[in-house]
């Protein structure tokens, strides 16, 4: 039995249970919390409705498939902003960096913090507001390590820690990533790519804001109660992603892409998208996802997204170059997702 017949089966078993594990699960829909940790900060991705499962590379693939970071050049810092639904003042920042160890080894380490911009503290007696104001705290904080055999399977697992917090009161938790790409063909034309992501232990929420002061059931005198807050779980994802480059000439290629998202707590999802790049320097991409099911309108993401991004070498040798990407997502309501993000490669 030759390797590539082990590897073809490795993936096909890969995927069938994957497919018997994970189905999308409407009646839980809303039930799972950290929501934070299915928002995409990189713009690249973000153009194709992060939905390049089997072609992502480098530091964004450490949010969708942690498989392809092990495929970046050397090493790699991303700085990104993102505008989240437009019209919400909600803002995503995001830093990473990640850099290869040996031959076939890769690390990368990135986080990402969510802006709620100052909310008005509002009370029973001031329900018009006090004057002061508070921002929730969340955030993230991803390691991972993906390793290439042969360049043709690459492997890869993340490490995630979780923190939400407001004022006296906060929420901690892991979670782990895991992910497997196969390339094939003579550029590597074709590719494929598996990820699961957000699997951990549920989230539960404390603190001095779940007290509070009450009369004793028996006599006048006051207690302070503590209420316990439920747990919630993580909102898991499997993604299952196809590919193929198609070239025209040495200074043309051609993406297409496919994805299926298997969603443990709301509707499966599905979507086809396609990258133009031209002389590895100017890319423009774009992709269509939609909801399984009804009327398939219940995700904010359903719909249209379209990115474009620019690379330049820093020197003769290219081997430093740096990149600025741009994408936009559609959503509905509010008025889109605005992403930009700086690429350094050296």
């Amino acid at each position: 039995m030759n390797k590539n017949y082990k590897i073809s089966n490795v993936l096909f078993l890969l995927l069938v249970v994957c497919g018997i594990t994970y189905a999308g699960n409407p009646d839980r829909q809303g039930e799972a919390g950290a929501a934070e940790l299915l928002l995409n900060p990189w713009a690249r991705s973000a153009g194709l409705h992060t939905m390049n499962t089997s072609s992502v590379m480098g530091l964004e693939a450490m949010r969708l498939n942690v498989a392809g970071l092990g495929r970046m050049s050397s090493k790699e810092l991303i700085v990104a902003n993102t505008r989240l639904y437009e019209g919400s003042t909600i803002k995503l920042n995001a830093l990473g960096y990640g850099q290869r160890m040996g031959e076939n080894g890769a690390i990368g380490i990135s986080l990402m913090a969510v802006d709620f911009g100052d909310i008005p503290v509002t009370t029973e007696d001031s329900p018009g507001g006090t004057g002061s104001t508070f921002s929730p705290s969340f955030f993230n904080l991803g390691i991972g390590y993906s390793h290439t055999y042969e360049n043709k399977i690459s492997v890869g697992i993340l490490f995630r820690a979780i923190s939400e917090s407001l004022p006296e009161i906060s929420a901690f938790g892991f979670a782990i990533d895991a992910g497997v790409q196969y390339v094939s063909g003579p550029k590597d034309n074709f590719r494929l790519g598996i990820s699961l992501r957000n699997v951990g232990s549920p989230m539960q929420f404390s603190g001095e804001a779940l007290s509070f002061q009450g009369t004793a059931p028996e006599g006048e005198h006051q207690l302070t109660f503590n209420q316990r807050a439920s747990k919630f779980e993580l909102p898991s994802v499997l993604n299952i992603g196809l590919s193929y480059d198609f070239y025209f000439g040495e200074d043309l290629m051609v993406r297409g892409l496919g994805n299926f998202t298997s969603n443990a707590f709301s509707r499966d999802q599905v979507g086809v998208g396609a990258e133009v790049t031209f002389m590895e320097r100017f890319t423009l991409r774009g992709g269509y996802k939609q909801e399984i099911g009804e009327d398939g309108r219940n995700n904010i993401y359903t719909g249209m997204s379209a990115g474009a991004s620019i690379e330049l070498p820093l020197n003769e040798s290219r081997k430093n170059r740096i990149g600025i990407d741009y994408a936009y997502r559609a959503t509905n309501p509010y008025k889109g997702t605005h992403n930009v993000s700086l690429r350094m490669s050296f």
